[in-house]
Parts: structure tokens; sequence; C-alpha cells
């Protein structure tokens, strides 16, 4: 008379373990690809944040128009006077020009993270970040594109920009991994 014994062996165990880990590097993998897909969807939503801010500045002062034209790449530095916007706070009076130097510093400000910093270090911003402002007066056409460095390398975007080659962007290495933004509008 046969005995049959009930349970899993020791072989089927570790069937169900190699499973069980293979599933669980896959979960892993994916994981990394959503955070890496997160963080460039992240960092492209500021770059539209940040071309719209400069656009909206430049409504506001009309008449500087063709000052805000040129390549920014974080190094201006800060105006002697704060042109802020707030009611009541007692500054002193900016001219259109001084409106425009603040506008450019703030915005420089902005997309190299300023408003978040931890240990000393700037780290709310795009990374390796460049901006640059195309103003056509005749028809006050501005586009306003903006490069910044990517986690993994891609074909060129900047390529299908075509305006892009107009800015003086300095990408060092980092071409492979350059991501850019532009935005055209006019403003009457």
């Amino acid at each position: 008379m046969g005995r049959f014994s009930s349970g899993f062996s020791l072989i089927e165990v570790l069937v169900a373990l190699i499973i069980l880990t293979i599933g669980l590097i896959g979960i892993f993998n994916l994981h990394l690809v959503a955070k890496r897909g997160s963080y460039e969807s992240f960092q492209q939503t500021q770059a539209a944040y940040l071309a719209s801010d400069i656009i909206n500045r430049m409504k506001l002062n009309r008449s500087e128009l063709a000052g805000y034209a040129g390549t920014y790449t974080g190094g201006l530095s800060k105006p002697g006077k704060s042109c802020d916007v707030s009611v009541g706070d007692g500054l002193a009076e900016c001219t259109t020009a001084d409106t425009q130097a603040w506008d450019l510093y703030q915005w420089e400000s902005l997309f190299r993270g300023s408003t978040e910093v931890v240990n000393n270090a700037n780290v709310g911003g795009l990374d390796n970040a460049q901006g640059c402002v195309l103003v056509n007066d005749g028809n006050r056409e501005v586009t306003v594109i903006i490069s910044w460095r990517g986690i993994r390398t891609v074909s060129d975007g900047s390529a299908a920009i075509d305006k892009f080659s107009q800015c003086s962007f300095s990408n060092g290495n980092d071409g492979a991994k350059r991501r850019a933004y532009a935005v055209t509008t006019v403003i009457i």
C-alpha cells in the first residue's frame, strides 16, 4: 500500500520563489521607469510655466519689449531696485527699464531654482537651464525657448524648433540629453 504525502515539495517552493523574485525585479524596474518619467514630466511642466511667466512679465511691460531679447544662463546680477508688484509697501517707483531688469533677474532666478534651497544649493529649478527670448519688434512676435538637461539620452528635440539656432545656448557635452521647450506669441 503506497503512502501519499500532501503539501509542497522543496522543488515546488524553489520554483515559486524564483517566479516571485522575477516578478519583484520587474516591479522594481517599473518603479524606476515611472520615477524617471515623472521627473521628466515635472521638468517639462516647469519649462512651460517659466515660458509663460516671462511672457506675462513682458505683457505688463510692453514698452521695453525689445529689452527682454537675449540668452540667459543665470549670470544676471541683482538689480539695484526691487520692482515686485505689491500694494502699499512703500517701495520707490520703478521705471519700465528698472522693471525689465528686475523681471529678467527674477526669471533667471526661477529657472535656476532659487525658490527651493537645500544646504545652500538651489534645487527647485531645471537642471542646467538656459533661456532665450527672441523679439521681432515689427510684428511684436515673441518666442521664448527654455533648454535644460534631461535624465537620459534622446534624439535632439531642439531640431524641431526652427528658431533654436538663433539662441546662443552653451550645453557642453549634454547635447544628447538636452530638452527644449518653445512658445511663440504676439504681444500687442
